[in-house]
């Protein structure tokens, strides 16, 4: 260990990560054995082996373990973290119920907070230097300042994505108190905290939708939505954005899972990209993990983890959990066919590609972050961890990242050329607030709801007045299988 590992580096030092095995995820994914990593500044200034650095340059002693990217989250609604793993037994139409209909509606401006504040200290743990914070549960602008000031108190990297469950996008999109929101905290903040406007399409034939793609072609923002999802979303929505002339090569669409042929050859020729949140699909129901239909219809994709009310936040369970579903797919295809799979076609390290690069891509950051190559941003996590026997031995660069290592195991992370995690301790970063806010959170909603309610909001049944197998329609459009009730 050199004479100054084992402390903090001070803010604006200039760190090397030395002696690591180098994950650059550049355009040919070159690894490098036992390199360094130089970060001056917010930015990457060098990755090589034994790089000469600027006199007190933090040295960082990366030797067994694996540097990389940060990576990067596309979709995941930050504010319910408050309910950390409340609805784990939940299906689609639970959660419908529970944050449509009910109790999601009671989240006050402080609440949102405290959602966002967590979230966000949960992601850089993780190593996930950027997150989409697809929030919508935005049901006043104040809610939206509450949002911000939360993603702003953790030096992370974020995404805000502004949406509003409890009005259709037609209806918030379009206020002047939004336009006033997007000047206010969004303009001129950097590359810290990027936009972009969440909301879903119907499939309703008047598309009243149009209203709120207007308002982001006129921002020049881009839009993300739920499509796909098995009871709620469909085909007719993707063939109406289509039609209109509203899918872009910025369009990020979540989850695509039950999208026919022709539905993916539209996102496809409009250069557009798939945020899959593997857990989720697998166990919310909104259809099957799409990625074997991405591929083959060469559709970019991108990682998230959705919800930590269910869920973990970290993108080690995503990448395993995709990986696995892709190749349980492909088993099951040829198992059908009376065949045998001899070579899986799904690598891991396809899959580290889309826990980082591919989710850089989405968001249009590929020119600042992930990869490790000189220029970047420097968003850097090191996963290292002696005292775990499942960090050693490192024979399989990517399949280690994938299958063997785990939140745990992150030693350092960057964002920014920030240091915001060393020796497995976040730097500063006040946990115990988040704590606090987070406490006062559960308080209210128990406190609110009753003690009864809350117990059973763990297994809420489904309203008979409402039967809600379209939760996202906002309309009383009625798409055939759907009983939209109001």
């Amino acid at each position: 260990m050199s004479a100054n590992e084992g402390r903090t580096p001070a803010a604006g030092q200039p760190v090397v990560f030395r002696n690591g095995l180098v994950l650059t995820m550049d355009d040919t994914h070159t690894v490098l054995p036992r390199a360094d990593v130089l970060v001056i500044g917010d930015r990457i200034a060098a990755v090589g082996a034994e790089l000469a650095v600027p006199e007190g340059t933090r040295e960082i002693d990366a030797a067994g373990g694996i540097v990389m990217p940060g990576m990067i989250d596309t979709h995941r609604h930050m504010w319910q973290t408050a309910m950390r793993g409340y609805g784990a037994d939940w299906t689609l139409t639970q959660y419908f119920v529970w944050y449509y209909l009910e109790s999601g509606k009671l989240f006050r401006p402080e609440d949102v907070y405290a959602g966002n504040l967590l979230a966000a200290i949960e992601a850089i743990d993780a190593g996930v230097t950027t997150t989409v914070d697809w929030s919508h549960g935005l049901q006043t602008p104040q809610h939206a300042d509450a949002a911000v000031d939360a993603l702003e108190a953790v030096p992370g990297r974020f995404v805000l994505a502004y949406g509003n469950l409890q009005q259709g996008p037609w209806e918030w999109a379009t206020t002047p108190e939004f336009r006033d929101f997007v000047t206010r905290r969004i303009h001129g903040r950097g590359d810290r905290l990027g936009f972009q406007m969440a909301f879903d399409v119907t499939g309703d034939p008047a598309f009243p939708e149009r209203a709120a793609f207007e308002v982001a072609r006129d921002l020049g923002v881009p839009v993300t939505t739920h499509a796909g999802v098995w009871g709620a979303t469909n085909d007719d929505g993707i063939r109406l954005m289509h039609e209109h002339g509203f899918m872009t090569d910025s369009t990020v669409y979540v989850h695509a899972a039950t999208l026919n042929r022709d539905s993916y050859h539209r996102i496809a020729a409009t250069g557009g990209s798939v945020s899959v949140s593997t857990e989720s699909e697998q166990s919310a129901g909104q259809g099957y993990p799409p990625t074997w239909q991405l591929r083959h219809h060469d559709i970019p994709v991108s990682l998230s983890m959705d919800t930590s009310v269910w869920w973990s936040g970290d993108l080690f369970s995503a990448m395993r959990a995709t990986l696995s579903a892709d190749r349980s797919r492909e088993h099951l295809e040829a198992h059908g066919r009376q065949e045998t799979v001899t070579h899986c076609h799904l690598r891991a390290e396809q899959v580290v590609e889309w826990a980082t690069r591919g989710g850089a891509r989405a968001l249009g950051l590929d020119h600042l972050v992930g990869a490790l190559t000189p220029g970047r941003k420097a968003d850097v996590v090191l996963i290292k961890n002696d005292r775990s026997p499942v960090m050693f031995p490192i024979l399989h660069p990517y399949g280690h990242v994938v299958f063997q290592a785990q939140r745990g195991d992150v030693h350092t992370v960057l964002v920014d050329g920030r240091l915001v995690k060393h020796e497995h301790r976040l730097v500063g970063v006040d946990l115990a607030a988040a704590r606090t806010a987070v406490g006062r959170t559960v308080e209210h909603l128990t406190t609110t709801m009753g003690v009864d309610a809350w117990e059973k909001g763990m297994n809420p049944d489904v309203p008979e007045t409402a039967v809600l197998d379209n939760p996202y329609t906002y309309t009383q459009w009625d798409a055939g299988s759907a009983q939209w009730k109001q």
